[in-house]
């Protein structure tokens, strides 16, 4: 495609774009349904270069005292269920799925994919798990500058953010200090230590140790190693990462590379401490909830060098009004609408409905959008899933109403 052909292309989707939701006749887009005080749901056709697509949009108003938004997930990183599954275990009146994540893992045979998502998760104020590294993501190519820290959440201040969230730990041993490379994470850098706690789950902590901080693919590390430590002390050791549930008092430590030398030299009844926390890079305040994904709108500008060639089914989440508004948007994956939207084009829907900053969740299968209607007890499924049914994620984005 040349230059001005793309040109065109970019300029006919915002005219008809603004002609949607400026001028469009009464009636072309349908009132937004109240789900709850500061809640709507609305769906609407929406023109792009791929053809007429189908969006579902749900409005959260956090200046309203009772509404909130939350994380959904099935209570451990390494595990995964619908949303509305997750959306009605946890009393949301609606959400949407969240970060991409380790699904498959055809290039480590005889290694089990954890489900476990990509970026760091906060739920209710308590750090879930760190970003993986950069090369070890699953989903598309993000935007120049744009690393796995990346996050959308909602600080104590109730206004909603995109930041980075960086862990900051370490774990101090007889022999001396180690930095922490990673937390409830299925990948570690290169040479690391990682820990795990009860947040992780029971799936298997293998897949921690495979690939490379710049190729998913490569081949799992030959040297490992594995510290359980309970109540402070080390209690237990083995040469491969186990699996399992960890309990409460316990973290396990999992070594690759240059960092299972280094645990080689605890031995059992050591004293060994682990601490670790996700640092923000510009929030002032401290997030309740975040989720990762990737930035495709900052400062009412999309970011430069989005794809606006691959069209398919996504999910994105707009800030508007200095972070007091957000805006859940679902593509609809039926087959009449399946062409979806480009990455370009989810960062000027998102723009055209009054958002500042936009952040990019997995799309495809993962797409769902879930509500409660007024006055029913559960939640229900709007758009139409690309795959024909709910795929299991591991979070999401919930909608929460007290009134």
């Amino acid at each position: 495609m040349t230059r001005r052909a793309a040109l065109r292309r970019t300029l006919a989707f915002l005219v008809a774009l603004g002609a949607l939701v400026g001028a469009a006749p009464a009636g072309a887009v349908p009132a937004a349904v109240e789900i709850a005080p500061g809640v709507t749901y609305e769906e609407f056709d929406l023109p792009a270069a791929g053809g007429t697509t189908h969006v579902h949009v749900l409005g959260v108003d956090l200046g309203v005292p009772d509404t909130r938004l939350g994380l959904l997930y099935p209570g451990a990183v390494a595990a995964r269920a619908t949303v509305s599954r997750m959306a009605g275990d946890q009393g949301a009146v609606g959400g949407v799925n969240g970060d991409f994540f380790n699904i498959t893992e055809s290039q480590h045979p005889g290694v089990e994919a954890t489900g476990a998502s990509v970026g760091p998760a906060i739920a209710e104020g308590r750090a879930l798990k760190g970003a993986v590294p950069n090369g070890q993501r699953f989903g598309p190519a993000m935007p120049s500058g744009v690393t796995t820290e990346a996050v959308f959440g909602v600080g104590a201040d109730r206004r909603a953010r995109l930041d980075r969230l960086a862990l900051d730990g370490k774990v101090s041993t007889p022999e001396g200090t180690l930095p922490l490379g990673g937390f409830n994470q299925y990948a570690l850098p290169v040479d690391s230590v990682g820990a795990f706690t009860g947040e992780w789950g029971s799936a298997s902590r293998a897949r921690a140790t495979c690939g490379t901080d710049t190729d998913r693919a490569a081949a799992c590390s030959t040297e490992t190693y594995e510290v359980t430590v309970r109540d402070g002390r080390v209690v237990s050791a083995s040469g491969t990462p186990g699996g399992g549930a960890i309990a409460p008092d316990t973290t396990v430590l999992v070594g690759r590379e240059e960092g299972a030398r280094q645990l080689r030299k605890v031995a059992t009844g050591d004293a060994v401490t682990v601490s670790h926390s996700l640092v923000a890079s510009a929030s002032q305040e401290a997030f309740g909830f975040a989720l990762g994904g990737y930035p495709v709108l900052s400062g009412g500008e999309p970011l430069p060098g989005l794809d606006d060639r691959t069209s398919a089914v996504r999910t994105a989440v707009g800030i508007a009004d200095a972070g007091r508004r957000v805006l859940l948007l679902a593509v609809d994956g039926s087959s009449a609408y399946r062409s979806g939207l480009t990455i370009a084009e989810v960062a000027e829907a998102l723009r055209a409905r009054g958002s500042t900053e936009g952040f990019s969740l997995d799309g495809g299968g993962s797409t769902t959008l879930v509500t409660r209607a007024p006055g029913a007890s559960t939640v229900a499924v709007r758009n139409h899933p690309s795959g024909g049914a709910e795929r299991p994620v591991p979070n999401g984005i919930g909608v929460f109403s007290a009134a």
